[in-house]
């Protein structure tokens, strides 16, 4: 990527979704913007909005926005007060990316944004799992997604952070059609278990992009979860003691968790200063 010299300011709104509750996401966000603005010598400053819990939503005057995940349900929030205003806000950057202007604004959604994002569009079906799924598990592309510059670099089947208790499912394909969407990516078959595949990756246009995983996540944020005694018991009743072990593992592996941290986002954002400098 090449950036030009004369250090055009770039301004990020971080949309925190957690409400309240400790996570590892802000971290990890902010780890991937200070990495990025250093390498490619940026003058990028970014600013936490906290959605839920004090009804904090940004205005339009950000270049980019990374709405993270969250607790709780994606459907139970319908009608509150911060929903409103966050729905509000994506209905106005819409209209601007609409408009003839050349600078657009770019979304990155993750997990409970995504999920809300797919409740918004009406792409599919929303529901809770029969049990959480946590841990280091492979993604696969689909057909669409094998050519989506944000994976650019990433093997097929990826790795990625899974880490919810609510999931999209049975997509909607005249909604896809119908509103240009792409469904990029979907959760690993499992032949011996007779369940629908959850999506996990949605480009929802040419500057909303979204994955049901959690990319943000670095490998020892995911590896001092995993330690913790309730993780482990969620993991191993769902997956068993050995794919507990081989997440472990997994999180030792440069070519995993390290990697999609450090390939997705930044492809995402290559993308979105890139058309910053063009325009």
């Amino acid at each position: 990527m090449t950036i030009q010299t004369d250090k055009q300011p770039v301004k990020v709104a971080i949309l925190d979704l957690y409400n309240g509750i400790d996570n590892e996401g802000m971290r990890g966000f902010r780890e991937i913007l200070e990495r990025y603005k250093v390498k490619n010598n940026l003058n990028l400053s970014y600013q936490l909005f906290d959605v839920r819990k004090k009804v904090e939503v940004p205005g339009t005057d950000f270049d980019i926005y990374i709405s993270s995940g969250g607790p709780g349900s994606p459907i139970d929030s319908e009608g509150t007060e911060w929903e409103k205003k966050y729905f509000n806000l994506i209905d106005k950057l819409e209209d601007h990316n609409l408009s003839a202007t050349s600078q657009k604004k770019h979304g990155f959604f993750v997990c409970h944004s995504f999920q809300l994002m797919c409740r918004k569009y009406k792409l599919g079906d929303i529901n809770m799992r029969k049990s959480a799924s946590f841990g280091v598990l492979p993604v696969n592309q689909t057909h669409i997604g094998k050519h989506e510059p944000v994976f650019e670099g990433l093997a097929d089947p990826f790795y990625a952070v899974d880490s919810r208790l609510w999931q999209v499912i049975h997509p909607n394909e005249k909604r896809f059609m119908d509103l240009g969407m792409q469904l990029l990516a979907i959760e690993k078959e499992r032949p011996y278990i007779d369940l629908p595949r959850a999506m996990m990756a949605i480009r929802f246009s040419d500057y909303f992009f979204s994955t049901q995983f959690h990319p943000e996540a670095d490998a020892s944020g995911v590896k001092s979860m995993l330690l913790r005694d309730e993780k482990k018991q969620e993991v191993v009743s769902e997956h068993g003691l050995d794919k507990y072990n081989e997440m472990l593992e997994r999180l030792e592996d440069p070519d995993k968790i390290t990697h999609t941290q450090n390939t997705m986002i930044p492809n995402f954002l290559d993308q979105a200063v890139l058309s910053l400098q063009d325009a």
